[in-house]
């Protein structure tokens, strides 16, 4: 499965549109990545915890999207985009939805 941002794969010619596809992951922040955060935040410094979760849901969301498209019949899904929200009465969910269109590409 072919994955790309732009609005066609070079050297190959769409044939087919399947439609657009979505991959969505809401993963939540436990209580010790965020107190890590937290001193992070405090002493400066990179958050591995953080980008960690941050890694895994996108990892996870184009996943989902190329298993929709796979499923459409797709070979390739062009014109993705990636988004990131905090969700949560406390912020401490983190949601990623990937979206793009599944097309048959030869």
């Amino acid at each position: 499965m072919i994955i790309t941002t732009t609005p066609s794969v070079e050297g190959y010619k769409i044939v087919d549109y399947k439609g657009i596809v979505f991959g969505e992951v809401i993963n939540g922040v436990d209580f010790i990545k965020d107190f890590a955060a937290g001193l992070t935040n405090f002493f400066g410094g990179r958050s591995g915890s953080y980008e960690g979760e941050l890694i895994d849901a996108r990892e996870n969301a184009l996943k989902e999207m190329a298993s929709r498209a796979k499923a459409m019949g797709a070979n390739a899904i062009i014109g993705v985009d990636i988004d990131y929200e905090v969700l949560g009465q406390a912020n401490n969910m983190l949601m990623v939805t990937a979206s793009g269109t599944a097309v048959i590409i030869e």
